[in-house]
């Protein structure tokens, strides 16, 4: 029996030697294989990098995004592609069956890097356009955003497609199922299109300042998400408002005003009624000679009631800036050159006061 078994391995060993010439040399061709997809991506790196350097310097920014995005994607196809033949050469020689998979290992794996890319240069895109002051970070936040779902969507039907799967067939799963997700799951749906009529409609956009008379809602806009809108209170608390909510409340944005309105009521005390012409005159002209009153808008000063203590009159008139902090650097000038106006005029501001009428001594009853 030790004899049948040493023959065995002898003839084992034979066989194993026989083929060593040709084992060697299917090993020499998977590291000559490996050492050029090595050095291709060496040269690859090397060269982009010092093309996107370059490119980085000049105006136009879609040819550094488009070389910035396809450095590692490309340094991915190379390394899959290197590695996929040699794998086809131990197959070859060693006719394992693990290595029949190299074909749609290969194929998905290039889709996947195609959709690295295309999805590398969308961030690259929204990231140049969110820079710019004139962008309307919005829309392009939006943009992104659908571009990278439908690069996901497509990548997912495409990679079933090349693993065997009937796209058909799954696209008609989703139809059915959709219905069934949409009774489950009608809020996460209603705060999705509530998201996109924000996009489209555009009644706000990031950094906008919005109150709603409707709901507690007041601050300034941080994020605009497909289900959550991200709101920061003037109190520095983050609010995080569903979208769908939004499509049943009146929305106030202040941001987006014209200008910024003075309506103001001051009383004068009757003792200087004789002087209260003059001084609406004067302080009508102020404020058309005003540098920071938008003199295109209304303005009005006029005597408006006989108030229990005072004259009232009101000013009623608009300012060019809509900034909040100097509204009231502006409003506050206003106000003091209207009380110098008064005091020039040998005037005073009124306030509440009674006036009790006592008779004279000689009046009073006995």
């Amino acid at each position: 029996m030790m004899f049948s078994i040493l023959e065995s391995l002898k003839i084992s060993m034979n066989e194993i030697l026989s083929l060593t010439p040709q084992i060697k040399s299917y090993i020499l061709q998977a590291l000559i294989v490996i050492l050029v997809s090595f050095t291709a991506d060496y040269v690859l790196r090397k060269t982009l990098g010092r093309l996107l350097r370059r490119l980085e310097k000049t105006k136009n920014k879609w040819d550094d995004a488009i070389v910035g995005a396809a450095i590692s994607p490309l340094s991915f196809i190379i390394w899959v592609t290197g590695v996929s033949f040699a794998a086809e050469i131990v197959q070859s020689a060693t006719k394992a069956v693990i290595f029949e998979a190299i074909d749609p290992i290969r194929s998905t794996s290039i889709i996947g890097a195609v959709a690295w890319f295309v999805m590398r240069l969308t961030n690259r895109i929204e990231q140049s356009f969110q820079k710019q002051d004139k962008t309307d970070k919005t829309t392009v936040d939006a943009l992104s955003k659908l571009i990278r779902a439908s690069i996901i969507i497509i990548t997912i039907l495409a990679l079933l497609q090349t693993l065997g799967f009937s796209v058909s067939g799954v696209l008609a799963f989703g139809g059915i199922g959709g219905i069934a997700i949409g009774f489950a799951a009608k809020d996460l749906l209603a705060n999705f299109f509530g998201g996109l009529m924000i996009y489209l409609d555009r009644p706000f956009a990031i950094g906008d300042w919005i109150r709603s008379p409707d709901r507690n809602i007041e601050g300034t806009v941080e994020h605009i998400g497909w289900r959550l809108t991200r709101i920061r209170t003037f109190d520095k608390r983050p609010l995080y408002v569903p979208n769908g909510v939004f499509a049943n409340i009146a929305l106030e944005n202040p941001q987006r005003m014209t200008n910024r309105r003075i309506y103001e009521t001051i009383g004068v005390r009757y003792e200087d009624a004789s002087k209260m012409e003059e001084i609406i005159r004067k302080v009508k002209d102020m404020l058309i000679n005003h540098p920071e009153i938008d003199t295109d808008k209304t303005l009005i000063v006029n005597l408006v009631s006989f108030a229990p203590s005072s004259l009232d009159f009101f000013i009623y008139t608009f300012t060019k800036t809509t900034n909040w902090i100097y509204f009231h650097e502006v409003k506050q000038d206003i106000m003091l050159k209207v009380l110098t106006i008064i005091s020039a005029e040998g005037a005073q501001t009124a306030y509440p006061t009674s006036t009790i009428h006592i008779p004279e001594a000689n009046h009073l009853p006995k």
